[in-house]
């Protein structure tokens, strides 16, 4: 059974964001707060907001209008790089340098904070372990590694600097689908096991149901619906909202009746 994440609020927090591209509004005054320990994941269509909103936490994108603020302090008054190590980011393309071993990669951001080596080689033998990687991995290449191995090698460079805030960009929807599943289901583990806070882009509404404790929808730069995955299905009246979350129900029911008329 999932844990109940801790009731802590403030970890992060946005009021009124606003991000404009020209006459677009990327952001349309989004107010969203996430507490300690919870699991979010963003939710809709193209253009609708979820990568803008989530550049905005660690500074990546800067905002037009209103404020954000990560464990209550204002992501505006601290130098880019010192909030950026203090925040996981792992995205789709993953990005490790090709140049430098598994365990170099790891070791980035451990090393621009100052760490001793030794504190470096055993932290970095901790996230191999955690991410399920055996400890030779570290003196590969990434070019040697699969995709799933890549983005397992990924979540650990980012959680290197031991962040308590991991910010995640479709970091499986390049990989199969069994891969997938089990990378995610292995991440959400290292969530609770590390009592950490998770806001996640997904397109996957499978995928945002099975692993997410609340699911934020946006459209058109706004929030149209928040909560709990049952709750939302019961209480909305947003018909795109509905036909969103009933997405992964569909797809069941289509592979039933094809399964069962392949068998008949």
């Amino acid at each position: 059974m999932r844990a109940t994440p801790p009731v802590m609020v403030g970890a992060i927090e946005l009021r009124g964001v606003e991000k404009r591209y020209g006459a677009q509004a990327a952001l349309a005054g989004v107010s969203l707060a996430v507490a300690a320990g919870e699991f979010v994941a963003l939710v809709g269509g193209s253009g609708s907001g979820k990568t803008t909103l989530l550049k905005t936490i660690n500074g990546l994108i800067r905002p037009d209008g209103g404020e954000i603020l990560v464990q209550g302090e204002r992501v505006g008054d601290q130098p880019p790089y010192v909030l950026r190590r203090k925040i996981g980011y792992v995205f789709q393309e993953i990005g490790l340098f090709p140049h430098l071993s598994v365990a170099e990669n790891i070791a980035i951001t451990p090393k621009l904070s100052g760490w001793d080596t030794a504190r470096i080689a055993q932290r970095t033998e901790t996230l191999l372990d955690l991410v399920a990687l055996p400890p030779g991995v570290g003196t590969r290449a990434p070019a040697e590694l699969s995709g799933g191995q890549r983005q397992r090698v990924g979540v650990a460079r980012a959680l290197a600097a031991e962040p308590k805030i991991m910010l995640m960009d479709e970091p499986f929807g390049a990989l199969d689908p069994l891969t997938r599943d089990q990378l995610g289901s292995d991440y959400r583990q290292l969530h609770e096991r590390l009592g950490l806070t998770t806001v996640m882009v997904t397109h996957d509404m499978a995928e945002a149901v099975l692993l997410a404790d609340r699911i934020v929808v946006l459209a058109h730069g706004r929030i149209v619906a928040d909560g709990k995955p049952a709750e939302l299905l019961a209480t909305t009246k947003d018909p795109e909202v509905r036909a969103l979350l009933e997405a992964p129900k569909r797809q069941a029911e289509r592979l039933r009746a094809r399964l069962a008329g392949e068998a008949s």
